[in-house]
């Protein structure tokens, strides 16, 4: 306990405003709304997998002197890290590289703002999962928002035609992988008391998987990874670093329910820089389905927060 405490007192003494924090949760929502965009120019120069590998290496790069920080202050303490540990973080990067390739092969055939809002579809997913791995009874509000979220995808993803298309259907495969990545990483870093270890050991398994996949399926050149290299970095260095250290920043001093609704504008983002920078375009059916599942989102996490608040009263 000692050890644990002297790890995060650092974090302690710094404080953020309310405001503050929801800036910073504001600022990822918008970091990762771009991403979008930035995934999808990189597909001029290389495949997806080597996409996903380059830029997860590079984040994990970005954090290691936090990661090696945590490290010699765990070792000051005698706090040996332990074999279930090295594994659950293994799981995690698994679980990040399938939920990354899979949405980044997706990109290629499908539109930034679809990706945007079938991504999400990870947040209803979310207790679900929990309730059939954890055995923790999901609120009422999940069944309904769950059909919402179907109906949305449906809306959607049929948008461009008469039937989802085949990138439509990668990305809502990777949502399951966000769903158990999100399950379990908040479990795995409060046992490990080493946020910044579990993030650079996570993106080290996914970047490094995602390359030695791309390597085999996959032609890599220099020249193609020159002329990919502006989004590699904006994803790698932008979304992949910052915004998931911001993430975690902010939200120990935010309030749950405005987390829940600031960081769900990633989807509107996405759609907003796709239109502007993309020339994406919804018709009518495209525009209900993006409002039904973001409406789904905020209500799914909203709703258990409410009634938590009115049993405290």
């Amino acid at each position: 306990m000692t050890g644990d405490a002297g790890i995060v007192s650092s974090w302690k003494q710094r404080t953020l405003t309310r405001t503050q924090a929801n800036l910073i949760l504001l600022a990822v929502a918008l970091i990762w709304g771009l991403a979008f965009v930035a995934q999808a120019e990189g597909m001029a120069g290389v495949g997806p997998l080597t996409f996903t590998g380059i830029r997860f290496l590079l984040g994990a790069l970005i954090v290691l002197p936090l990661a090696w920080r945590e490290w010699q202050q765990r070792s000051t303490h005698h706090i040996a890290a332990q074999v279930r540990d090295v594994f659950s973080v293994g799981g995690l990067g698994v679980l990040l590289m399938l939920g990354a390739t899979l949405q980044q092969i997706g990109i290629t055939g499908t539109t930034v703002t679809s990706a945007g809002f079938l991504t999400a579809l990870y947040v209803p997913l979310v207790p679900l999962l929990a309730w059939l791995f954890l055995r923790t009874r999901p609120h009422w509000s999940v069944w309904p928002t769950s059909l919402g979220c179907l109906g949305g995808s449906w809306l959607l993803s049929g948008a461009q035609g008469p039937a989802p298309s085949a990138g439509d259907l990668w990305v809502i495969a990777s949502s399951l992988f966000w769903a158990l990545h999100v399950l379990f990483v908040g479990r795995i870093a409060d046992r490990t008391s080493a946020p910044f270890l579990v993030a650079c050991g996570q993106f080290m398994v996914c970047g490094m998987g995602s390359l030695l996949w791309g390597t085999l399926s996959e032609t890599i050149t220099l020249a193609g990874i020159r002329h990919a290299m502006l989004p590699i970095v904006y994803t790698g260095l932008v979304s992949v670093a910052i915004g998931f250290t911001a993430q975690v920043i902010g939200q120990r001093y935010a309030q749950a329910s405005d987390a829940a609704i600031i960081l769900s504008a990633e989807t509107v983002f996405a759609a907003l820089f796709g239109y502007l920078l993309m020339g994406d375009r919804l018709q009518a059916g495209g525009i209900a389905g993006c409002a039904l599942i973001l409406a789904c989102i905020i209500i799914v996490q909203i709703a258990p927060l409410r009634l938590a608040r009115q049993r405290t009263r």
